[in-house]
């Protein structure tokens, strides 16, 4: 049973901008949720999270609705609908995620469409250099983050269905000319790398046209780790879900092995072998296994373009800093990554490009 005079920990009261009527979201529970019983009790997650996340408690049970902000939005952001499908479809599948119970289109209810969804208990670890695990449990969890990871890739989306989900095909091709726009929208100085790296990997694509589903922010911080052993429970905050590339995802994944700790808690040039953190070669060679894929080539571009990518999110939050619309209280420094991230990745491919 669900302790009521103990509120979960990473929780806050709910904001008063994010505030909804708790009767009408219990009503629509009694008549949409199997097996729910009230009286609710209703707690907002802390975090910078696009889309706002409550923890919801009964003396029963627990549950986590997600839902999209209020306020006026882009037609094609925060969308819960498909977050609520790709979990929905996964939960189909060995990928672990949390199971899902409702999915409400209707803005009447609570302000703006929603959705509930299992609440997971467990740890969720943001640091990727693992502080305060022992030398095996961290390279037992970087092991459980790749097969996870593998996992996914392996999904048959068509079979889970999904398969107009997204475009297959052409993937970074369309990423590059999304980031590059939003970039250059909220440009608020001149970031010679970033420049740079929008003239040069364009006319860089591999040829390689994968296709897989993506999670698109495929990272420890959204995962939840069982509370003791070193194992992934579920994988969260699907918002950026589509069918893609999967190197943009496993690239992604392995920043930190090319990032300093001050950038992103990155790891670059550390002595991993004592840490008990696989080497980057050894991690790729595992999820080559998991995945049947022969090798990796033109690697730098995948490492290149992830960094590229989060450096046009991080201007995008500088941009809302300088504009005084950001809601994370750790905007700025958030937003100040753009510029280490493009120097990184301009790093990285400045050889190739001499």
């Amino acid at each position: 049973m669900a302790d009521q005079r103990q509120p979960m920990a990473g929780t806050v009261e709910v904001l008063e901008t994010h505030r909804f009527d708790v009767a009408a979201l219990e009503a629509y529970m009694k008549g949409h949720v199997a097996d729910f019983s009230g009286p609710l009790t209703v707690r907002q997650f802390q975090g910078g999270q696009s889309n706002p996340t409550y923890y919801l408690q009964t003396p029963q049970r627990e549950y986590v609705l997600r839902r999209k902000p209020p306020g006026k939005l882009l037609p094609s952001a925060h969308a819960v609908d498909r977050e609520y499908r790709v979990i929905t479809a996964l939960g189909q599948t060995d990928v672990p995620v949390p199971r899902t119970y409702a999915l409400c289109e209707d803005p009447e209810v609570v302000g703006t469409p929603f959705f509930i969804m299992e609440c997971v208990n467990g740890r969720v670890i943001t640091d990727a250099r693992l502080p305060g695990l022992t030398p095996a449990d961290r390279a037992a969890m970087y092991d459980a983050m790749n097969d996870v990871l593998a996992r996914l890739h392996n999904v048959n989306w068509k079979a889970v269905g999904l398969a107009d989900f997204g475009k297959p095909g052409n993937y970074f091709a369309r990423q590059f000319h999304r980031w590059t726009s939003q970039y250059r929208a909220s440009e608020t100085e001149t970031i010679a790398s970033m420049d740079r790296l929008i003239g040069w990997l364009p006319g860089h694509i591999p040829a390689d046209d994968t296709t897989t589903i993506v999670h698109g922010d495929y990272r420890l911080g959204n995962m939840i780790v069982h509370p003791t052993e070193p194992r992934v429970l579920a994988v969260l905050d699907w918002e950026l879900c589509t069918l893609g590339h999967p190197l943009a995802d496993l690239a992604y994944n392995c920043m930190p092995y090319h990032l300093s700790a001050d950038v992103m808690e990155g790891f670059e040039g550390a002595n991993l072998a004592p840490l008990g953190i696989p080497s980057e070669k050894t991690y790729l060679a595992a999820y080559c296994r998991r995945t049947g894929r022969p090798g990796i080539e033109d690697w730098d571009f995948y490492v290149a373009f992830s960094m590229f990518r989060l450096a046009a999110i991080a201007q995008g939050i500088m941009g809302r800093v300088l504009e005084g619309t950001a809601n994370d209280p750790n905007a700025r420094l958030r937003g100040e990554r753009a510029r280490p991230l493009a120097d990184a990745a301009w790093a990285i491919l400045a050889p190739r490009a001499a």
